[in-house]
């Protein structure tokens, strides 16, 4: 029978063994997963929302400012919104296809008690509204800031980032990402995807410099299978992650994800892909997330980073797609994405409007107004559906409020077991 001594020797060298076994197989783990794909090793924890409340207070600052009848022709109504802090502290604030001209009070021309505008108001492709440091909304930039590439074509911009002038330069600039469409019937009423492009914005006067191509698709037979990106961006360790979808047609769409080293936005050859194993030049990539029925994306989502974790907000698959926000959670941003999760039910507009004739889509995170500790600002918006872009313009134009971003604070937490 061993001592005592002898005994703890043998402890001793087993649980050395063993730590030795578990630090093996820890580094052989580590070692087969490329460096983008750990997280510097940190542990990633799954992530959900676990309460919400809506932003009264941005919601209301965005109807204000188009309501307000005393400035000329500005911004009544826009959808595709998002933000971008500027290094003086302002915040400029972009959206895609926009409604100029004047709100009149109510009652409508309907006689309903909604804030309405003339129907033949002014129509922009995209709108850029600066907000003070202060936070208030103080005015339109001439619109369309991004003019149309072509007779036929437009522009709608996304996400965007401050950024050096080139890696390593002291001068800053606004790189904005735009998706560029052309005309389109049936399917493609909202127009074909034809190209993802970045503009350049002086800083601190915000003119627009150049609009490179970064990746051209119009070579691509079917508009289904076409790529555009900019969704949403999340910097991490000198490189910006550009997310993307497909124009797919079914239940849910597909996503995808690029990168870019900081200050190289505007440059295409700078651009690398996820084709499924790594990171390439060639732009052929890979789904990160989609099987086009139960889990996938929407047409614009959103990705933030909390701690290590990427989470994704999208409207959910099928008709809960019209009201319900859901979320999936990854430890990289190629994923794997694991969800969808419950969500939530974007509120909709309480002013008298048929809720069977509207629908929320687009959410979108704004980090530059708060965030961190798992909080998050998210807007959605808000737009009335009919087969008739005629009839369907005639809603959103007999009652603004139904064209205009709105505001949830979401918090952000490990779902309960």
């Amino acid at each position: 029978m061993p001592t005592d001594t002898e005994a703890a020797r043998r402890r001793s060298r087993g649980a050395g063994l063993g730590l030795l076994l578990a630090l093996v197989c820890a580094a052989a783990l580590l070692t087969a997963l490329p460096d983008d794909d750990r997280e510097g090793g940190r542990p990633c924890a799954a992530r959900t929302v676990a309460s919400w409340s809506a932003d009264a207070g941005l919601t209301g600052a965005f109807a204000r400012y188009g309501d307000d009848a005393s400035r000329g022709d500005d911004w009544t109504g826009g959808d595709g919104t998002h933000s971008v802090r500027l290094p003086d502290g302002r915040i400029l604030w972009l959206f895609s296809d926009t409604y100029l001209g004047q709100v009149h009070a109510p009652p409508n021309p309907a006689g309903r008690p909604h804030s309405w505008r003339d129907i033949s108001a002014p129509f922009v492709r995209n709108s850029a509204v600066l907000m003070g440091r202060s936070g208030t909304l103080e005015r339109t930039l001439p619109a369309p800031l991004f003019p149309d590439p072509a007779p036929q074509q437009w522009r709608w911009p996304v996400a965007a980032r401050v950024e050096p002038r080139s890696p390593g330069s002291a001068e800053q600039v606004v790189r904005v990402l735009l998706w560029t469409r052309t005309t389109g019937t049936g399917a493609w009423i909202y127009g074909l995807p034809a190209a993802t492009e970045v503009a350049t914005l002086s800083l601190p006067g915000l003119r627009v410099e150049s609009v490179a191509t970064v990746l051209d698709q119009r070579g691509v037979p079917d508009p289904a299978r076409r790529v555009l990106f900019g969704t949403t961006a999340v910097d991490r360790g000198g490189w910006t992650y550009v997310f993307g979808g497909d124009d797919g047609q079914g239940a849910t769409r597909r996503a995808y994800v690029a990168r870019v080293p900081h200050g190289r936005l505007a440059a295409p050859g700078a651009w690398r892909y996820w084709d499924g194993s790594g990171w390439t030049r060639t732009p052929r990539p890979r789904a990160v997330l989609g099987d086009g029925r139960r889990r996938g994306v929407g047409s614009a989502f959103t990705v933030v980073r909390d701690g290590g974790t990427y989470v994704l907000f999208t409207m959910a698959a099928g008709t809960a797609g019209l009201t319900r926000v859901t979320s999936y959670w990854a430890c990289t941003p190629a994923g794997p994405w694991h969800g969808p999760a419950k969500g939530f039910e974007a509120p909709l507009p309480r002013d008298g409007a048929p809720r069977q004739g509207t629908a929320a889509y687009n959410p979108q995170a704004h980090p530059s107004l708060g965030g961190g500790d798992g909080r998050v600002l998210l807007s959605y918006d808000v737009n009335w559906l009919d087969a008739a872009p005629a009839t369907a313009q005639a809603q959103v134009s007999g009652n603004v409020s139904l064209y205009r971003p709105r505001f949830v604070a979401l918090r952000l937490a490990p779902p309960p077991r």
